[in-house]
């Protein structure tokens, strides 16, 4: 039971969803909304008190791919916090390739570095009391159906995960919806290699599924962006069934991750084999290569060559 949530990328979409769900809840007393845009974070805060009639919603301002930015956010968190729900991110778009004060590419920075940063100055300052959710995607794994292919590493060493974070692993032709995949896996891994790190915490990988209502899209190609929009998502998706869901069921899957003891910690849980939406399942089951704690701790490592 978690009285306390911080969630990133609160403002919008899946997050504010989560933030509407999680304040429902009869224990939750504080929902943390930490987002990027001071205006943006007190609209969603207003819509979220006028459709809960609950008055437990604050703000904290950070961007996740900046270092300092985030470190000067965990600092205004006073009080200890139960869980934290690492929600912010997505393909960014046009500006994905291009590579951050940090080191990283924009597209790892905003799904990793503010995230790992965060998590790490919380347990450092005795400020999480119980669990972290990372989200994740079916990307990782792959679906056949759609053409999406299983992220292959060659080796899955420290420096081929730290290629993958400045985008050198990728050559000249940067493919955000390629990287995309092979970005979550980092994050992945460095939540599963932090389950063993820290077993007192409960760290939950959790991918929302394909879920309709969010802005992924908009970062998509322009022909991808109004394929998926206009004819995937709305005529081809429904019609192949376990394919695609509304907004609020992909919230309740990362409500339901950092809620409910059903969910174990150091398991990256998504739809089954082939499918994006419908029930979750352990993807180590399939996808035998999270399991290797090795390549866990080598993602960690890498992470950290870009964390100064």
């Amino acid at each position: 039971m978690n009285e306390s949530i911080l969630i990133t990328g609160a403002n919008i979409g899946l997050g504010k969803d989560t933030a509407r769900q999680l304040a429902l809840k009869k224990e939750t007393k504080k929902v943390i909304l930490f987002c990027r845009n001071q205006a943006k974070a007190d609209a969603a805060k207003r819509d979220l008190e006028e459709s809960t009639e609950k008055k437990v919603f604050e703000i904290i301002i950070g961007d996740v791919s900046d270092a300092n930015s985030v470190r000067k956010a965990v600092e205004k968190i006073k009080e200890p916090i139960d869980a934290v729900i690492l929600n912010a991110g997505g393909m960014v778009g046009k500006t994905a390739a291009k590579v951050t004060s940090s080191g990283m590419n924009e597209l790892a920075a905003t799904n990793i570095l503010g995230h790992v940063i965060l998590v790490e100055e919380l347990i450092k300052l005795d400020k999480l009391k119980k669990a972290v959710l990372s989200v994740s995607a079916e990307a990782v794994p792959g679906v056949k159906m759609l053409g999406m292919k299983p992220v292959l590493m060659r080796t899955s060493s420290i420096d081929e995960f730290a290629a993958v974070l400045d985008g050198s692993y990728f050559g000249n032709k940067f493919d955000a919806t390629q990287a995309y995949g092979y970005v979550k896996y980092v994050v992945t891994m460095w939540t599963l290699s932090m389950a063993r790190k820290y077993p007192k915490l409960k760290f939950v990988v959790m991918s929302p599924g394909n879920t309709k209502g969010t802005l992924a899209p908009n970062n998509l190609p322009p022909a991808m962006k109004f394929m998926l929009k206009y004819l995937m998502m709305p005529v081809v998706f429904p019609l192949i069934g376990g394919m695609v869901h509304k907004l609020e069921v992909g919230a309740k899957r990362l409500v339901d991750g950092i809620s409910d003891e059903r969910y174990k910690s150091g398991v990256f849980y998504a739809s089954k084999e082939g499918k994006l939406s419908g029930d979750v399942v352990d993807q180590s089951t399939f996808f035998t290569s999270l399991k290797n704690t090795t390549f866990q701790d080598n993602a960690d490592r890498a992470i950290h060559r870009f964390i100064k």
